[in-house]
């Protein structure tokens, strides 16, 4: 099967990318510049998709970047917060309709090449936080993806119920290089360790039982 992946540079798409390619499927992987504070994620994705020869593409929507207020990861005026994702802080991580801007872009070149699929990481870790990657919000995106166009496009989200700590432990599975993959919402030279992604990425590989290579 032909797949298009929403590809961040981050641990959770890394393992979907790994997990699609064993299974057989040609995937063809698209990360999005949306102005983003940690671009670093970028770098990331285009060395993993080097070494393992899949084609990468990065989709330029840094234009609409002024449209994303409100949002730490958009907008320099707001600090990085730093905590757990449970609290009520972590809500300033969150960019407007990031989701739906992405799936729209994978759903564009998924029918240009003729893909039956487009696959993305979400998983039950987010569904508290992030309003784009709960059950409702995939159903309802899928359901106009089979609709945009002549030919139908199927949504993959397979890791839609699992926690980040079983999908570090998979990736442990299928050899994924996690000193690859980039996770920090500071996008600085080393994770800064404090912020929600760090502190769920910790948890994750305490969960699996191996070392985070980054640390």
């Amino acid at each position: 099967m032909k797949t298009v992946l929403i590809f961040s540079g981050g641990m959770d798409s890394a393992v979907l990318l790994y997990y699609l390619r064993a299974r057989g499927d040609e995937v063809r992987a698209l990360s999005v510049d949306y102005g983003q504070r940690h671009r670093k994620e970028l770098d990331c994705a285009s060395g993993l998709c080097a070494r393992i020869g899949v084609e990468h593409r990065v989709a330029d929507l840094s234009a609409v970047r002024q449209f994303l207020a409100g949002s730490s990861q958009t907008d320099e005026s707001i600090e990085v917060p730093h905590g757990h994702y449970a609290a009520e802080n972590m809500k300033l991580t969150v960019v407007p309709n990031r989701n739906m801007l992405m799936l729209a872009a994978a759903t564009a070149w998924a029918i240009s090449v003729k893909a039956e699929a487009v696959a993305y990481g979400c998983h039950a870790g987010d569904h508290a936080i992030y309003p784009d990657c709960r059950p409702d919000f995939t159903e309802a995106i899928e359901k106009a993806m089979m609709l945009c166009h002549f030919t139908p496009i199927r949504l993959e989200r397979p890791f839609l119920h699992m926690t980040k700590g079983q999908i570090c432990k998979l990736g442990v599975i299928l050899q994924v290089p996690y000193e690859l993959t980039w996770t920090c919402y500071e996008g600085k030279e080393r994770p800064c360790g404090l912020c929600g992604a760090c502190q769920e990425r910790m948890e994750a590989f305490q969960f699996a039982e191996v070392s985070d290579p980054l640390c």
